[in-house]
């Protein structure tokens, strides 16, 4: 059946294979969203139902999905799970290894083509989008603009890619406005560097194809009228991550070009800085700051992109790599975005906690990924590498920007947690993800297929197993039996799978509508790891609350064995949540479980069992 839409947040639900299952209990009616859920689905993978799964397999090998398969049913079974935004990764038209040459479109050379589909960060032409999306590649745009409809008609937002610091090595729009002109077309190409070019230039030297190992070569190998290893450009551009190399490393990102944005090449800027004082004005305030500034022509080209997309009803964007583009290009963009809409969703990659609170506060970025430090100590949680005290240490050193760091368990560039390399079973993302998804104010990230344990195992072609791929055509065989041909209804899907999606959704929507996920927190790890022997460094627990809402979230990354011990709630909590001495039920919002918090004194006694890789969501009851 398809995934029962919970508008509300969950007072007493089962979930199979939680801690008990047992009969659903009733719902309490909460319509309003506290904070964003965000479900990231790899859009040319989302919709295949082929299974052939070749390496390096064809278009017509390995089939690919469509905008069209995001029908409302699909649409629903996302929503089931609390998403209030859709990012559709790989909507605008990259590099592809497929002849669209009858509509206009030129062929893509394979020496500078990341896998048989492409990469999606190898942008071909920022006014259009894949032509493998559409059932018609001539009309792709309108059925991309229909998707757009059928999303916000189920009542989620959109977001796509912009990746602002480079572009495939053979940029060039068809799609372009009247008057816009394509990245590079008016450069000066007998210099390195000049304040309006676009791009970087090696003068008296062209662009030489890397040397690939033979798991990386073009197509597999596979013979191709245009993968010779050669690729036209003179003189050679920047590559991507920053080479200055005519002839780019394996390693390097070469099959796209760095965009210059008035950084000189040892590192000075040909534009005017942020002063401190900006750190915590407003976005209008940055606009006016930057109305009357000479801008480079990159920041011009990049504005009339975003606006062009807010125009056509994209709610939002998600930026690769923010941190190679200055902060200064970030206050223009995002500002000028947030006068346009004030309700854009802006979400950013940046991997340098140091720069975090530039980017928000002086980029003005909407939320960072939480990855470099919650998501890695998350992973080695689940990995049994290391034990859970570190948590608690980076939530309260992000304290005054957690509500700006996104947290997530998979997404396109990280493992599968059910991949051998990762943790080898998927049920290991469940204490994780009540940890990530309710310990703090932020949104969540789901990555499609996370919710029913996909393992990322298919030899795709370019890159290794582990990671769904995002170069090359393939199916998702988890999701693929949710998807159920079309049905969404997890026809296909083993026991497992089932009760695992099941968990998902209800902490999905307890992330995503309780009202103490926008309320207080505070750690119970340190005061119970001295209070308790038997609160170990497998366990990791924490308070939410409002006036009105009180939880107890507990959870335990011990592997095999069921844990007892008494969990102590510090007398200056108690306080702050209001309570009094005596005896309260304490009910599990993730089955029928119940519990007694007892207060004498002030000091809170919970006396509880908890599973291996359980958890527990422990709502306060309050008798009318």
């Amino acid at each position: 059946m398809i995934r029962a839409l919970t508008l509300a947040f969950v007072t007493t639900l089962t979930i199979i294979g939680c801690q008990s299952a047992t009969k659903t209990q009733p719902m309490q009616s909460n319509s309003t969203q506290v904070k964003p859920v965000v479900y990231q689905v790899f859009t040319r993978l989302f919709g295949n139902t082929q299974n052939n799964n070749i390496p390096w397999g064809t278009i017509e090998q390995n089939g690919v999905g469509k905008f069209s398969d995001f029908t409302p049913q699909a649409l629903q079974s996302i929503k089931a799970l609390g998403v209030s935004h859709v990012w559709y990764t790989g909507v605008p038209h990259h590099a592809v290894i497929n002849d669209y040459s009858e509509y206009g479109i030129s062929n893509d050379d394979p020496d500078v083509v990341k896998g048989r589909a492409g990469s999606p960060y190898a942008v071909k032409d920022y006014y259009s989008v894949n032509p493998d999306l559409a059932d018609d590649p001539a009309k792709r745009l309108e059925e991309f603009e229909a998707l757009i409809q059928r999303t916000h008609d189920q009542g989620m937002k959109v977001i796509i890619d912009i990746v602002p610091n480079h572009v495939a090595r053979d940029y060039q729009s068809l799609a372009k406005p009247e008057g816009i002109k394509d990245f590079g077309e008016d450069d000066n190409t007998s210099v390195d560097y000049a304040p309006n070019n676009n791009f970087y230039y090696i003068p008296g030297e062209d662009f030489q194809v890397p040397d690939l190992a033979n798991d990386i070569k073009p197509l597999g190998g596979e013979p191709h009228p245009l993968a010779d290893g050669q690729f036209f450009e003179s003189p050679a551009k920047w590559t991507g991550n920053g080479s200055r190399l005519a002839k780019p490393n394996a390693d390097d990102w070469y099959e796209t070009v760095k965009v210059n944005y008035g950084v000189r090449p040892d590192g000075s800027y040909d534009f005017a800085e942020l002063s401190e004082a900006y750190r915590f004005k407003d976005h209008a305030q940055h606009a006016e700051f930057w109305a009357d500034k000479t801008i480079p022509d990159s920041w011009l080209k990049f504005e009339h992109i975003v606006h062009y997309w807010l125009d056509k009803g994209v709610d939002g964007f998600r930026y690769d790599m923010a941190e190679m583009v200055p902060v200064e290009f970030w206050s223009y963009l995002n500002s000028s975005i947030k006068v346009r809409n004030p309700e854009a969703f802006i979400l950013a990659e940046v991997y340098n906690p140091a720069l975090y609170r530039d980017y928000i506060q002086l980029g003005k970025m909407d939320y960072l990924y939480d990855k470099v430090e919650f998501y890695d100590n998350l992973k080695w949680a689940m990995q049994q590498k290391q034990p859970t005290d570190a948590l608690e240490l980076i939530q309260s050193n992000l304290f005054d920007i957690e509500q700006h760091m996104l947290h997530f368990l998979e997404n396109h560039d990280e493992q599968r947690i059910a991949s051998p390399e990762f943790a080898g079973d998927a049920s290991w993302g469940k204490p994780a993800l009540v940890v990530s998804a309710l310990i703090s104010r932020s949104p969540t990230m789901l990555y499609f297929g996370q919710d029913v344990g996909e393992k990322g195992e298919q030899n795709a072609g370019f890159g290794r197993p582990s990671r769904t791929s995002i170069f090359d055509y393939i199916g998702v065989p988890a999701h693929q039996r949710w998807m159920n041909k079309g049905k969404f209804d997890g026809g296909q899907s083993s026991q497992q799978e089932l009760a695992l999606g099941q968990f998902y959704e209800r902490v999905m929507n307890i992330s995503a509508f309780h009202p103490t996920m926008t309320g207080s927190y505070q750690s119970l790890h340190s005061y119970n790891r001295w209070k308790d022997s038997d609160y170990g460094t497998k366990e990791f627990a924490f308070a939410r609350w409002t006036d009105n809402h009180q939880l107890f979230v507990i959870t335990s990354f011990e592997p095999e064995k069921n844990k007892q011990f008494t969990l102590h709630v510090p007398p200056d909590l108690i306080k702050k949540m209001g309570l009094e001495d005596g005896d309260y039920s304490l009910h599990n919002l993730l089955n029928d479980e119940s519990f007694i918090l007892q207060i004498a004194q002030g000091t809170g006694l919970v006396n509880l069992t908890i599973q291996a890789k359980g958890s527990l969501v422990l709502e306060v009851h309050h008798d009318d």
